[in-house]
């Protein structure tokens, strides 16, 4: 950096905080400044550093050994750059250290057990880092522990019963890994927990019926990908900050609580592919409360074998409502016309029901759409005109239905319609789709180009799916299902691939780190 130079004294320097008492150099804060290469064994000298923060660089090589003669260390920050190799054991003598963040690096082995010295540690974040082995039960002797994070690596094992001490635990990740088995019932009893993520495991086991008490300041409940069973806890309406709550894909049974109306700040509820029907009349009667929940912006109910007709209550669900998936149901009658309510969605997912009657030209007032599946079910009449203004609208699927007449010249506007590369599970349209059959629709010629009203419309094109992780856009910590990527960035926490998903736990935490007195 151009300030670093012997014209200006070193503790002018960018990034250099030194000591009034002593001259002597005692913080590092470099963070986001393009710097490259091997982070040098002579930072070892500077034995008075009380803070190195070093995020988001190009730093590559290994951590120096010599970082452990920096015994007043209390906060290390290497995260978002290209360290590999193991992590040094010798970090073991920084017993002051309070901080290690290096997530988003390449490091390799397991969690060092000489780390057990580090108890004052408050902060431990080492997400989409390579590590392996087990997850260490020393952890549980750190009492001052607030956040733990160790999303997207490849630890096995299960969750070890001495975490369950951490009594002043905030946020708690492990998404991402291979641990199994059933959380010990220990790390329920943890009440400072408000983060609570372990999607994408192999975990089974109940939740517990009194969760809601016994963690009742959660705002980030998500368990996705696993294996639980059981119904869904009545008493989670207790956690009255709840934001987020996501445990698609396990075998969860019962039926929704409608109590959970009660939950104000819910922004994303997803219970996508669990056993929550019962495919009779009135299973879907807990929208008529979910109504209630006005900042809603996610709501995943598809693949649960939930019976009956759409409610009209559907039109009451909160204006801030994004993403709705209730495909793969056994959902029957027509769509409620009150779905033009929803002028915020960006995903209506109906498809593999049992729909029928004809598509309601309200669908035309939803101009934010960008996904919109109504394949694989028993829609007849004329494909709605009004589809035209959803102009940017990437996804459509029509397939398997019974439409008949023209494809309306209207979706000549529609320019942003994609055709999709086949995937495994999935069907692919080829570029002909516009031929009607692909459609559902009885034989008839479709519109030429000056028909369409546009040169440029024979470049619309028809998708053969949305993916069911287009409901990762609200993905704090990986509540999105492994089985397919995500499809669009709309998050609020950018939780649309590996690191971006753990980009808005890293965010937290450095948060928390820019708080301390040396920041």
């Amino acid at each position: 950096m151009s300030s670093w130079n012997d014209s200006v004294h070193f503790c002018n320097w960018v990034g250099v905080t030194c000591s009034p008492s002593n001259g002597r150099v005692t913080f590092l804060k470099l963070e986001s400044k393009q710097l490259v290469g091997p982070i040098p064994a002579s930072i070892g000298n500077l034995t008075y550093l009380t803070g190195i923060n070093l995020f988001q660089n190009s730093f590559h090589g290994q951590i120096p050994e010599e970082i452990g003669r920096l015994q007043q260390l209390q906060d290390l920050n290497l995260t978002h750059n290209y360290l590999s190799g193991k992590i040094p054991t010798n970090l073991s003598h920084c017993t002051e250290l309070r901080s290690f963040e290096a997530s988003a690096n390449d490091f390799i082995g397991q969690i060092p057990d000489q780390l057990s010295s580090l108890t004052k540690l408050e902060i431990i974040g080492l997400g989409t880092s390579n590590l392996t082995g087990n997850i260490p039960a020393w952890i549980g002797n750190f009492s001052s522990l607030q956040v733990l994070l160790l999303s997207r690596n490849n630890l096995h094992g299960s969750i070890p019963n001495e975490l369950g001490q951490l009594s002043g635990l905030g946020f708690f990740t492990f998404y991402g890994n291979f641990i199994s088995g059933i959380i010990p019932s220990s790390i329920y009893n943890i009440l400072s927990i408000y983060y609570f993520s372990v999607t994408q495991n192999q975990l089974h086991g109940q939740l517990p019926a009194d969760v809601g008490l016994t963690l009742p300041n959660l705002k980030i409940f998500a368990g996705g990908v696993n294996y639980f069973t059981g119904s869904i806890p009545v008493s989670l309406s207790i956690a009255s900050n709840l934001q987020v709550l996501d445990f698609a894909e396990n075998g969860l049974t019962g039926s929704i609580p409608e109590n959970f109306g009660s939950l104000k700040d819910l922004v994303r509820l997803n219970f996508d592919e669990n056993e929550l029907g019962s495919r009779e009349i009135g299973d879907l009667h807990f929208l008529k409360f979910l109504a209630n929940c006005t900042s809603l912006e996610v709501l995943g109910l598809a693949q649960n074998g939930f019976g009956g007709e759409m409610p009209i209550s559907i039109a009451n669900l909160s204006a801030h409502l994004r993403i709705l998936t209730m495909g793969d149901n056994l959902m029957h009658g027509n769509i409620p016309v009150g779905i033009g309510n929803l002028v915020n969605l960006s995903l209506l997912g109906l498809e593999g029901n049992n729909l029928s009657g004809s598509v309601p030209e309200v669908i035309g007032r939803l101009n934010k759409l960008e996904g919109l599946e109504l394949n694989g079910n028993k829609f007849s009449g004329l494909i709605p005109s009004s589809l035209g203004n959803l102009t940017i609208l990437i996804r459509l699927l029509m397939e398997e239905n019974r439409f008949e007449g023209i494809i309306p010249p209207s979706l000549g506007n529609c320019q942003k319609l994609q055709v999709n590369s086949r995937r495994p599970g999935q069907r692919q349209l080829a570029r002909h789709a516009l031929q009607p059959e692909n459609l559902g629709m009885k034989a008839t010629q479709p519109p030429t180009t000056t028909e369409m009203g546009n040169p440029r419309s024979r470049a619309i094109r028809f998708v053969a799916s949305v993916p069911r992780t287009f409901i990762s856009d609200l993905s704090i910590g990986g509540f999105a299902p492994r089985k397919q990527p995500a499809y669009s960035d709309l998050s609020v926490y950018a939780g649309t691939s590996g690191e971006e998903a753990l980009r808005g736990e890293i965010l937290v935490v450095v948060k928390l780190i820019e708080q301390r007195p040396w920041s």
